[in-house]
């Protein structure tokens, strides 16, 4: 994701970009008002100081939303309720005194992103689901393979059901651990969140016998095979 911080503060707004940039996203900064309406075309999401030098940080969350409708979190310095309030009445999708722990930021700015999607109709899946000769009892949690019984454990069967519940899509890593790990997908990205999806995908292949039963896509994720 392109993020465009808005920080009058230079090392505050170095070490905000650091963590950014260590989750994988493309920060861009500036430090006053002017540049930031200027450049917030070329980003996804912002967050934003209200202290600034050159205009009133509240002013510029109000042209931000009256030019665009990219997602903003402000940054409230007195740490009062009415810096909040007033930072949210400016159009803020949410706002956050200073300071802050970057995995609180982090998770806001994923909720931010989740109130922004369309809602989606619920839709119960199927109790059991079968592919080949692999089936899959959510009722019982039971998993068996051309009729013999595999063991697994929670998390194991969360993600054969999972991938098994969206037969023709390619799971990313970073959507797998957001819907069975809940790690907010901000946060689900390098190496360490890799090890954890490819550590239980290499488990239930050995499991279920053959690595056949889940695909790898290089690049893209995982998907559930025909064993």
């Amino acid at each position: 994701m392109r993020i465009l911080v808005v920080e009058a503060q230079e090392h505050e707004a170095a070490a905000l970009a650091r963590n950014l940039e260590r989750y994988g996203h493309e920060v861009t900064t500036v430090d006053s008002g002017t540049a930031a309406l200027e450049n917030f075309r070329q980003a996804n999401f912002v967050l934003l100081d209200l202290d600034l030098p050159d205009i009133d940080g509240l002013a510029v969350c109000r042209g931000l939303r009256e030019t665009g409708d990219i997602p903003v979190i402000a940054f409230a310095s007195g740490g009062t309720e009415l810096d909040r309030v007033l930072g949210l009445r400016a159009g803020a999708d949410d706002c956050i005194d200073k300071p802050y722990e970057i995995r609180e930021l982090a998770a806001r700015m994923e909720a931010v992103m989740r109130r922004r999607e369309p809602r989606r109709p619920v839709v119960t899946p199927k109790t059991t689901v079968s592919i080949g000769g692999l089936r899959i009892d959510a009722a019982s949690r039971k998993v068996q393979v051309h009729e013999k019984p595999v063991k697994l454990t929670r998390k194991e069967f969360d993600l054969l059901y999972y991938l098994a519940r969206h037969p023709e899509m390619v799971v990313t890593r970073q959507r797998l651990l957001a819907e069975i790990w809940e790690i907010p997908t901000v946060l689900a990205v390098g190496y360490q969140a890799s090890r954890t999806v490819d550590t239980h995908v290499n488990s239930l292949r050995n499991k279920l016998g053959r690595s056949s039963w889940i695909v790898t896509v290089r690049g893209v994720g995982f998907r559930v095979g025909l064993g």
